[in-house]
């Protein structure tokens, strides 16, 4: 899949695959002076670019596990989700779940981004649904372990 991209910012940086493997792509954080992110803070980080998603995919924007896990940095909304008629700069709306504030420099690796294919579902109005072994059963319904 080809995905145009616009720099927006000279310095801004392309997302790049970290190796041949991966799902996603990192996005690298496009400020002008460091963003201190406090501890229980959120900061809507700018990463310079925009991009042109094909019609029928979805955008996702991730946390990078390593900064999660180490630092207690994910993203306010969980997942990010940019739209395929959306023009504007992509920004990342980082949390600080961790015990310090965490500094981002521009060139900072902050969030992933992945593309998906987009189903858009007709919605028909009815009275019942049908039968599962599950039925209503959600959040936790099947034990602990």
């Amino acid at each position: 899949m080809n995905v145009l991209l616009k720099k927006l910012v000279p310095s801004a940086i392309v997302p790049q695959y970290q190796t041949d493997g991966a799902a996603a792509a990192d996005l690298y954080a496009c400020v002008s002076e460091p963003v201190t992110v406090a501890v229980g803070g959120s900061a809507l980080i700018p990463t310079g670019i925009a991009i042109s998603i094909p019609k029928d995919t979805v955008a996702l924007i991730f946390a990078r596990s390593g900064l999660a896990v180490k630092k207690g940095i994910s993203l306010s909304n969980s997942v990010g989700v940019i739209d395929s008629d959306y023009r504007g700069e992509i920004k990342v709306a980082l949390v600080n779940n961790g015990n310090e504030p965490f500094v981002v420099n521009s060139g900072d690796r902050i969030a992933q981004i992945g593309f998906f294919p987009v189903f858009q579902a007709a919605f028909t109005e009815t009275d019942s649904l049908d039968e599962t072994e599950r039925g209503s059963g959600g959040f936790g319904h099947t034990g602990e372990r």
